[in-house]
């Protein structure tokens, strides 16, 4: 199943959430909804700075990653994006593929 990255940060509400929570209910949250849609947490971090927090989750797709992203916004709690993620195999076999390309102006 595909990885990919998910990194967020809370609203106000998000916050207060996370208070009353703790991070181990954001944690088991994540997990609950990740498996509701056939994916699996794999990493579940708080950060410093840009993000509050970071995810790498195994989901089926890229739809479903973009409803989970979806679900995730429209809360109003904290604002995710997604970024997939590729092993280093699955870019020997995109840096092996040939793509007749001309740039802009050529």
């Amino acid at each position: 199943m595909p990885l990919y990255l998910l990194r967020g940060s809370y609203t106000r509400e998000g916050y207060q959430g996370l208070v009353n929570e703790g991070g181990s209910g954001r944690r088991e949250a994540a997990e609950q909804a990740l498996a509701s849609v056939g994916g699996r947490l794999e990493a579940f971090y708080f950060a410093l700075g840009a993000d509050d927090f970071l995810i790498i989750a195994e989901l089926p797709d890229s739809p479903t990653t973009v409803a989970v992203s979806l679900a995730g916004k429209l809360s109003g709690a904290f604002d995710i994006n997604a970024t997939a993620l590729l092993t280093p195999e699955e870019m020997d076999v995109a840096v092996s593929k040939t793509v007749d390309f001309r740039p802009p102006g050529a």
